[in-house]
């Protein structure tokens, strides 16, 4: 279920900070947001699919480390992209 490059293409432009920006906190939070997406997606139809589940579950707390790291650094950033993707505070 990876992303297309077209879909990696759009999330980036929307989310990069600066031109050519493929890196930034806010670029991966947004990518991770749009896989952890679909993945739920699958699992509301595949539910013993325990390989999935654990991969979710990594993709979440990788996710959760890269808004504390932003939150560290800038906060006006991190509630400016958890607004974005529509995370909770």
């Amino acid at each position: 279920m990876p992303l297309s490059s077209s879909q990696k293409k759009d999330i980036i432009k929307e989310f990069q900070t600066v031109k050519g920006d493929t890196g930034s906190p806010e670029v991966q939070v947004a990518l991770l947001t749009h896989r952890i997406d679909r993945l739920t997606e699958h699992l509301k139809l595949h539910g013993h699919d325990n390989h999935s589940r654990r991969g979710l579950l990594s993709m979440i707390a990788k996710r959760r480390r890269l808004v504390n790291f932003l939150e560290k650094v800038d906060k006006k950033r991190s509630s400016e992209i958890t607004k974005r993707v529509g995370l909770k505070d």
